[in-house]
């Protein structure tokens, strides 16, 4: 059993991944407030869209940890647990006597994920955090946008994400270390700060700086290790973009836009080298684009075994043939909305597939089902809903 006591965004995600596998997961949300998702973003009649993703394949119950009984509640519930992820500022759950030692006394093999902005310790740990601000202080940022333009931050939530998957990878590492042959048989606490995971994405930079004393500048949609490398408009107004990192597929772009002369230039042969000369690339490759239609330019691009893809906005992914192909957007039955299409699970198991079996439920929709299941009577029950703990 997963339970889920984080929220916004990175550690709900986290169990609904482990949640699209197979694991029971158990949402526990504030009683009044819920989880904010359900009030984050687009709704349709008064029902968040956003959490119908986040929120599914996932029990909900309803307790308010910071007062005794829901923490009593919440340790019962521990009892029977193998992962606890919460997000809750360093010292809150001690505050509320929650602490990982407390519930490692309830429960050895429990594993604790821990998902804050800064982590457990250090000068800002306390410090409010959003996965903005770890797009803003890993370097991110600082290398994404135009060169003469401001820093540019994504429009969605890219840091909480990647934190996510790096949560479910720490999950399962300490599930294994926990039950593998030899193992320890012993939970641990995982200790996961959302700004660090995209600090490690920034793959050589750090090294660069270290050895060389270079700042990578922002470059808009260029790389500063590969031209040609960038979007371009086509003939009927829409866009594409083209990467030639292996060398073999610039000479392919290079023959088929009608300049296989540069192939031969002593600065071609290095993607380092190319990228400084990408203005002259650009111009042929986009001078040529612009003279086709995007069906033209894709399949010219196919024939000749180069790298293209159109620019989609998601009205694109729900008709795209791959992304059809492979059920990406997936539809699901929701009590509220009907037939319901969102993202599909992350990835094929040829085993164990996965799957969304129901979307996010309202607030507290198994509070009987699980309290009752700890043991807790319909009269403990409505007398703690009556006090506001449920």
């Amino acid at each position: 059993m997963v339970v889920d006591a984080a929220t916004l965004f990175a550690g709900p995600l986290a169990a609904t991944i482990l949640g699209d596998y197979g694991a029971d997961v158990v949402k526990v949300e504030h009683p009044d407030r819920g989880d904010p998702s359900r009030t984050h973003g687009a709704s349709k009649d008064g029902i968040g869209l956003w959490w119908k993703m986040l929120g599914r394949n996932k029990r909900t119950v309803t307790a308010n940890m910071g007062r005794p009984e829901g923490a009593e509640l919440l340790k019962r519930l521990i009892a029977r647990a193998d992962v606890l992820i919460e997000n809750f500022r360093p010292g809150t759950l001690e505050r509320w006597g929650l602490s990982p030692e407390t519930l490692h006394e309830i429960n050895p093999r429990l594993v604790i994920a821990r998902v804050t902005g800064f982590g457990q310790f250090g000068p800002y740990a306390k410090r409010p955090g959003f996965g903005t601000l770890a797009e803003s202080m890993s370097g991110f940022a600082a290398v994404t946008g135009e060169p003469d333009g401001p820093p540019t931050l994504p429009p969605f939530g890219l840091a909480d994400g990647i934190s996510a998957l790096t949560c479910v990878n720490a999950v399962m590492m300490a599930l294994h270390h926990r039950d593998r042959p030899g193992g320890s048989g012993r939970g641990q606490v995982i200790d996961l700060a959302i700004i660090e995971p995209l600090v490690t994405l920034l793959g050589p930079q750090p090294m660069v700086w270290d050895q060389l004393g270079r700042l990578q500048p922002r470059t808009g949609n260029r790389s500063v290790n590969n031209a040609p490398r960038n979007t371009y408009q086509t003939k009927d107004g829409r866009w594409v973009a083209i990467s030639t990192s292996a060398n073999s597929i610039a000479e392919r772009v290079m023959r088929l836009v009608g300049h296989p002369e540069v192939i031969d230039e002593p600065w071609f042969s290095s993607g380092a080298l190319r990228a400084e000369h990408a203005d002259q690339l650009d111009e042929y490759v986009g001078g040529w684009i612009a003279r086709h239609d995007l069906s033209e330019v894709v399949a010219e691009f196919e024939k000749a075994e180069a790298a293209v893809a159109p620019i989609y906005d998601i009205r694109d992914v729900f008709e795209d043939a791959q992304y059809r192909a492979l059920d990406t957007i997936t539809t699901v039955d929701d009590d509220d909305l009907g037939p319901l299409r969102m993202q599909n699970v992350l990835f094929r198991l040829s085993e164990t597939p996965g799957s969304i079996r129901w979307t996010g439920r309202a607030r507290g929709a198994d509070n009987e089902d699980v309290w009752g299941g700890l043991g807790v009577s319909a009269d403990e029950l409505a007398a703690l809903r009556d006090k506001g703990v449920v």
